[in-house]
């Protein structure tokens, strides 16, 4: 019975990866700011009873710490962590109130994953198995390139995936796998509400269910869905004089006034 740990779980894509863990048996230790959310979310699903939840912010790193104690104490263990809490807005540099914003954005999209990692890595070293451990950092196409109107996410998505590969080197003589999961338009709350054509839109249910077995099967990075991959690959190799004359008219998201 596999022991899995996911942040921002509580909607969107978490919500989908607990749903499809739980289906599968899993024993899941769940973490988002909302506990009546969670608390709706853990009765929805199979063997709600084996479930924990956490409500906690993310950038409260002792609080994140003391959750994954927590989990680790009652179940001797994990063996998949998600870090898969993420925000997005849109900023602008022009701004001196967006400031605050960039600086939210990256301490809930990239130091969160660090604080979310660190507490598990002793633990799973020390199971019998630790080439069966994954720590999934969630990513985004959104960070192969940067995106007009969205620095701070574009920014700290693209810090996410070198993160990831920084980490899965540094314990690859552990076992340990280190995954890197990049969504592409994924259908949930943080993609509904823009307002410009979204290629390749999957459902959020399909794309937990391949994310779950690129998570099984222990590949270092994968673009999902597929033809997102494709794009991005194709983005990365264009010139930049030819990338910012095609994006620089390119449709912003909105920022918050």
């Amino acid at each position: 019975m596999q022991r899995v740990f996911i942040t921002g779980a509580s909607s969107g894509i978490g919500a989908a990866l607990a749903r499809a863990y739980a289906r599968q048996g899993a024993i899941l230790g769940l973490v988002a700011r909302r506990r009546e959310v969670l608390e709706q979310l853990r009765s929805s699903l199979d063997h709600p009873e084996q479930h924990h939840i956490y409500a906690l912010d993310v950038t409260d790193h002792a609080a994140l710490q003391a959750a994954a104690t927590q989990f680790i104490d009652t179940h001797g263990g994990a063996d998949v962590v998600i870090a898969n809490a993420g925000i997005s807005q849109g900023t602008l540099t022009d701004y001196a109130e967006d400031l605050p914003v960039f600086e939210r954005i990256i301490a809930t999209n990239v130091t969160a994953t660090v604080a979310t990692f660190q507490p598990f890595l002793s633990a799973m070293r020390a199971q019998p198995r630790p080439d069966l451990c994954r720590l999934v950092g969630i990513g985004s196409v959104a960070g192969i390139r940067g995106l007009p109107g969205a620095g701070a996410y574009s920014a700290s998505k693209a810090a996410v995936i070198s993160y990831c590969e920084s980490l899965r080197v540094e314990l690859r003589t552990s076992g340990i796998k280190v995954v890197t999961i990049a969504p592409g338009y994924i259908d949930t709350p943080m993609t509904q509400i823009n307002h410009y054509r979204m290629p390749f839109l999957m459902p959020v249910a399909q794309f937990a269910e391949r994310a779950l077995a690129t998570i099984a099967a222990g590949h270092s990075y994968r673009v999902i869905p597929w033809q997102m991959g494709v794009v991005a690959k194709l983005l990365r190799l264009l010139p930049n004089s030819v990338y910012d004359f095609a994006f620089a008219r390119a449709p912003h998201k909105k920022r918050k006034p």
